[in-house]
C-alpha cells in the first residue's frame, strides 16, 4: 500500500529538500512540492532531480503553486497579486508512495488563515526536520506540540548537523517519537551523500 510522507521542519533551511531526496531514494517515492516560493530555476524539484538521478520508480509531479519572490508565501502571493487558495492545490494522483516537501517551517502562513499544517492529511506519515542550532531544542518540542494539537502524528525524526547526543536524548526521551536517523555535516551534498544516507534510513523509514 502506497503512503504519503510529509516532509516539514523545524524552521527555514534545515535541509528539508536533502532529507526529501532522501526519502524518494530509499523508497523509490514520487516527488511533490505544494509551493514553491522564488529561485525558480533552480527550484526544489530541478534539485530532487539532481540529487536522486534517473529512477524508473519515481515521477516528479509539477509543483501547485509557484512564487517568483523568495518570501513567506503569504507575502509573495501578495507582491504578485496571487491569492493562494489551498482547496486549490491538488495532491497529484500516484500508486506510488509521496514525497511532498512543505515550504519553511510548520506554520509558516499561505493567506491570512492558513498555513503549511493546513496543507498536512492525517493520513500523511509526517518526517521533522530537526537541525541542530542553539534553540532548536525549544523549536523542535514547540512543532511537536503544533502537531499534536491539530491531531496530526509526527512518524519520525530526523536530525540535521553533526552529532549532539544530550539534544537528541532529550528530544526523543520527552517526545517518545521514532529516530530515523541523522545526516552529518557534508562538505559537499550530490546523488552519492543522498544514496549513503538512503540505504542507511532505508529499514527505519519503512517501519514508520
Amino acid at each position: 500500500m502506497a503512503n504519503s510522507f510529509f516532509i516539514t521542519g523545524i524552521s527555514t533551511e534545515v535541509g528539508k529538500t536533502l532529507v526529501s531526496a532522501i526519502v524518494v531514494k530509499a523508497l523509490g517515492a514520487d516527488y511533490w512540492k505544494p509551493i514553491q516560493a522564488g529561485d525558480l530555476e533552480n527550484s526544489d524539484t530541478i534539485k530532487i532531480k539532481a540529487l536522486v538521478g534517473a529512477m524508473d520508480t519515481t515521477t516528479l509531479h509539477p509543483e501547485g503553486v509557484c512564487l517568483q519572490t523568495p518570501m513567506s508565501p503569504h507575502a509573495a502571493a501578495a507582491l504578485e497579486e496571487i491569492k493562494i487558495e489551498i482547496q486549490k492545490i491538488v495532491r497529484p494522483k500516484t500508486n506510488n508512495n509521496l514525497v511532498i516537501e512543505g515550504a519553511g517551517g510548520l506554520l509558516v502562513p499561505l493567506n491570512d488563515r492558513q498555513t503549511v499544517a493546513d496543507l498536512i492529511l492525517p493520513e500523511d506519515k509526517i518526517v521533522l526536520v530537526s537541525r541542530h542550532y542553539l534553540g532548536s531544542i525549544n523549536h523542535t518540542l514547540l512543532t511537536i506540540e503544533a502537531l499534536r494539537n491539530r491531531n496530526l502524528k509526527v512518524a519520525g525524526i530526523i536530525f540535521s548537523g553533526n552529532e549532539h547526543q544530550s539534544t537528541e536524548s532529550i528530544i526523543s526521551i520527552k517526545t517518545k517519537i521514532p529516530i530515523i536517523g541523522r545526516i552529518n555535516e557534508e562538505v559537499l551534498i550530490d546523488s552519492k551523500v543522498v544514496e549513503h544516507y538512503a540505504s542507511l534510513f532505508t529499514q527505519n523509514l519503512k517501519n514508520l
